[in-house]
C-alpha cells in the first residue's frame, strides 16, 4: 500500500479515497500493518507518527531479524489515512501490508 499509494497519481488516490468511504464510516478505526528489518530507532519512528490513541502491537519474526508493527488508530476521513501514509513513506526500509 505505501509504495503503491506513494506513485498514485490524483485519479487513483480519488478512486481509492471513494473506496474507503465506502467501507467504512468516519471516525472508523483504521489498521495499519507494517514490516521492517528490527531497528528500534524504526519502531519509536513509526510509533511517533500516530496519535497517542493509537493501539501497537509488535512482533518479531521466528530469526529475530524482523519486526512487523499492527497499528489499530481512530481515523476521521480517508485523507488522514493518506497523510499517515505519506508520513511513514519518508522512513527508509518500511513496507506496508
Amino acid at each position: 500500500m505505501l509504495s503503491y499509494l506513494c506513485s498514485m497519481d490524483e485519479e487513483k488516490k480519488e478512486l481509492l479515497r471513494q473506496r474507503l468511504n465506502e467501507v467504512h464510516i468516519w471516525p472508523s478505526i483504521y489498521m495499519y500493518k507494517f514490516i521492517f528489518e528490527k531497528n528500534d530507532e524504526k519502531l519509536i519512528a513509526l510509533k511517533m507518527i500516530f496519535g497517542e490513541s493509537a493501539q501497537f502491537m509488535v512482533r518479531e519474526s521466528a530469526n529475530g531479524k524482523y519486526m512487523s508493527l499492527t497499528i489499530k488508530e481512530m481515523m476521521m476521513d480517508a485523507e488522514t489515512i493518506f497523510v499517515r501514509y505519506e508520513q511513514v513513506g519518508k522512513l527508509e526500509g518500511i513496507i506496508s501490508l
